[in-house]
């Protein structure tokens, strides 16, 4: 069943198409990799999906359940593609596609979650025949459908960088034989770091966007936790359940950090009232006792998430995690976060210290949120001249609508 389409205006067709992307596209590429063993055939064909979506759904609205639909159309999109090859496999390809539907009819009677095939894409593109970095890039791509761009900035490297690596990641997936498929549970252990990493990223991607105009993509937090908690069902690691804790005590914020009017609203402001505590009391309670990197994390969360507000946040404490954190990850991002708890423990001179010592080695060239603590910092110095400058140079860098604006607020203030 369809709405009207005499009655959809163009801009909710598009809104419709994006919302469908961003809740969808895993699913859609999930399935045709399953069903044809070809990765790039189905990011093709799945792109070709909602191309046709904007057109169709213009004219014949937005059917009821548009994921069934984009399925669908993708996989007729793929058979045209297979019909056009002249090559024996085609055929076979093809009969494959065709045999979709009564496929999906006996999956769906199958209870084990793990026949899920956004987990088993996942756990392919974590094959350990794979590197690292590409694992997580290659799942970024086909089950979140970030663009290379996108993904480039969230491993801070240039994009042709991430492009070589998808291609090369996708190549040796064909070359190997690399199966389509959650593997038994002896081998699920050498697998975890990299799924858990995907995890990671594609939550940290919905709740604060490396690019576009909202800072949040609300679908693409919801899947990682989703994907979490069947990973920790499956495999109930510590670890794992701490990257879960951690993602629940982060999107309990997630309702006060964008105002009313798209602006965003730092955690000094934010309504706790607001804060979703189930969320928060569930995260407290999966914290394990073994301190591991998500563990860590997730206890700086904790730190924030139980605080009645800002001034009463133990603060020493957070930057003590992070020192321990840094033992376990020697990331410079971890040490700018050090560094604006270090400014709420000790005093902005010290956190100045620390980011002006970090600014200085070059490790976060480029990253916006570097000359943004630096411009805080200074601003709570007394120095708004240097403050000025240095918000000028975070709105250079900032990717989102949404950071641009606070940003420009933040100069117009000084």
């Amino acid at each position: 069943m369809t709405r009207d389409s005499s009655r959809e205006p163009n801009g909710d067709v598009e809104a419709a198409v994006a919302s469908a992307f961003t809740s969808e596209w895993g699913q859609v590429v999930a399935t045709l990799i399953r069903v044809t063993g070809d990765w790039d055939l189905a990011e093709d064909s799945a792109a070709d999906a909602f191309a046709t979506a904007l057109e169709r759904w213009r004219r014949d609205g937005v059917p009821h359940s548009p994921g069934a639909w984009l399925t669908t159309t993708a996989r007729n999109q793929a058979i045209d593609r297979i019909r056009r090859e002249a090559t024996g496999n085609a055929k076979l390809r093809e009969l494959a596609l065709l045999a979709h539907d009564g496929d999906e009819q006996a999956r769906s009677a199958e209870p084990d979650e793990v026949h899920d095939d956004r987990l088993r894409l996942i756990f392919t593109c974590c094959h350990p025949a794979l590197p690292f970095e590409g694992r997580i890039a290659l799942t970024l791509r086909t089950l979140a459908g970030l663009t290379t761009a996108e993904i480039a900035r969230a491993f801070l490297v240039p994009e042709p960088t991430m492009y070589q690596r998808l291609t090369r990641a996708k190549k040796k997936i064909r070359e190997a034989g690399i199966p389509y498929r959650v593997p038994p549970p002896q081998l699920l252990p050498e697998r975890l770091s990299a799924v858990l990493g995907v995890l990671y990223l594609l939550f940290n991607e919905g709740y604060a966007a490396t690019a576009g105009a909202d800072l949040i993509r609300v679908n693409l937090s919801a899947e990682a936790i989703r994907l979490a908690r069947l990973l920790v069902r499956l495999l109930p690691d510590p670890e794992a359940r701490s990257l879960l804790a951690l993602m629940l005590l982060h999107d309990a914020r997630r309702a006060t950090r964008v105002g009313a009017d798209g602006e965003l609203v730092t955690l000094d402001r934010q309504d706790r009232t607001r804060w979703d505590h189930a969320r928060i009391d569930e995260g407290v309670r999966l914290l394990p006792a073994t301190p591991g990197p998500y563990q860590l994390q997730a206890a700086i969360a904790a730190c924030h998430a139980v605080a009645e507000s800002v001034q009463t946040t133990d603060w020493a404490r957070i930057a003590a995690l992070y020192d321990e954190l840094l033992g376990h990850t020697p990331s410079p991002v971890v040490r700018l976060n050090r560094a604006v708890a270090v400014a709420m423990a000790d005093g902005p001179a010290a956190g100045l210290a620390l980011v002006d010592e970090l600014a200085a080695s070059g490790d976060l060239t480029g990253y916006h949120l570097l000359p943004a603590t630096r411009a805080d910092l200074l601003r709570r110095t007394g120095d708004s001249e240097g403050a000025a400058e240095a918000y000028r140079e975070a709105l250079e860098l900032a990717a989102t609508d949404t950071e641009r604006d606070y940003l420009q607020a933040r100069l117009d203030e000084l």
